[in-house]
């Protein structure tokens, strides 16, 4: 029985939802200092998800779930149908914040579509009901998350050492992570491997994050810049990647933090297997290829500036893409929380999921 404790008790939780209120935890400011801000309107909200001060798909999603139960418990009092209105309003409005996650989406049209289905007499009841699908989500996450640590789990064997990329791990979901809760399982069994984890420019959200989480747990990690990972593998001391994603297109393409191509070429170019942990609810069905997944470009200081300093000349000309797209053919798994899925992807996912 996975001990699902593990990393709750070293760990902050990126998300809380208590009586009424939601905390976030301000992940811009890790690992140094660790602050949960109480999300008092909607606009702050959408905020937090378009700053990454919550980030990661799933955890955006759990988020954007929450964050219409704060856009809708002032309107209460409002007639069924102006709630209604009001709802689909702020729900879009949610969904702007960022793009290419797809878990947002998919969770803001689950929120939507339980309430038009809802048997409610009035606004506090419908708004009752919102909070209820809120925490069904969040819920559903955590079981999602220990269902891809079981599942890859028994790939990480003894002295193993596995690179990932960005952070995918608890602080990027609702508690074990995605491409980290593998890792965490092996690590309670008492399985000894290290852990290489890229810095993951322009946000070091793999030094600021998948260091830090896991050191606090315990395990061993070892932080290189991105531009080390060819030579580290030509060492010989990677024996598997393991990433997360922001969403996976029907055919197996997966979108992820910029820089995870390259990691998955250098993988097929060594010879070692590359695989992408991700819950159901990244899987989108709408989308036949990478190809037609909305890529992130963000401001250009994430890449003019580096520790608050200025690093390069003034009105130079800056693309800021947030992901990338991996082809199918350099993927060697999905890890899912059903099964470890594997090509071909458009028969396989569609089997299973679809």
């Amino acid at each position: 029985m996975l001990d699902t404790t593990l990393n709750s008790n070293v760990l902050p939780k990126a998300i809380e939802w208590n009586e009424g209120e939601l905390f976030l935890l301000d992940q811009t400011q890790l690992p140094l200092v660790t602050v949960m801000e109480k999300q008092e309107s909607v606009e702050q909200v959408w905020e937090s998800i378009q700053l990454l001060k919550v980030r990661g798909a799933p955890a955006i999603g759990v988020a954007g779930a929450y964050g219409l139960c704060v856009a809708m418990r002032k309107s209460t009092e409002k007639p069924l149908g102006e709630f209604m209105e009001e709802m689909d309003r702020q729900a879009a409005y949610l969904d702007s914040s960022r793009p290419t996650a797809v878990n947002l989406g998919w969770g803001l049209r689950r929120m939507v579509k339980m309430a038009k289905a809802a048997n409610t007499q009035n606004s506090a009841e419908l708004y009752a009901a919102l909070v209820t699908e809120a925490v069904a989500i969040h819920e559903e996450d955590k079981l999602l998350c220990r269902g891809m640590g079981q599942n890859g789990a028994p790939l990480i064997r003894e002295g193993m050492g596995i690179l990932t990329h960005c952070n995918a791990g608890s602080l990027a979901t609702s508690e074990l992570g995605t491409a980290t809760a593998p890792m965490y399982v092996a690590h309670d069994k008492g399985t000894k491997f290290r852990v290489y984890a890229d810095e993951t420019r322009p946000l070091l959200q793999g030094a600021r994050l998948t260091s830090w989480e896991l050191q606090k747990s315990g395990i061993d990690v070892t932080l290189i810049t991105d531009n080390m990972a060819a030579h580290i593998m030509s060492q010989g001391l990677i024996d598997m990647v393991i990433v997360g994603t922001d969403r996976v297109a029907a055919n197996g393409d997966v979108a992820n933090k910029i820089g995870t191509m390259g990691v998955a070429i250098l993988a097929k170019h060594f010879g070692i297997p590359f695989y992408v942990a991700c819950p159901s609810s990244t899987i989108d069905f709408e989308t036949p290829s990478g190809a037609g997944i909305p890529i992130e470009e963000r401001e250009a200081h994430e890449v003019t500036e580096f520790g608050a300093r200025r690093t390069a000349p003034i009105g130079v000309k800056v693309r800021n893409p947030a992901f990338d797209v991996t082809p199918n053919e350099m993927v060697t798994g999905l890890i899912t929380e059903k099964k470890i899925v594997t090509a071909p992807y458009t028969e396989n996912l569609k089997a299973l999921f679809g």
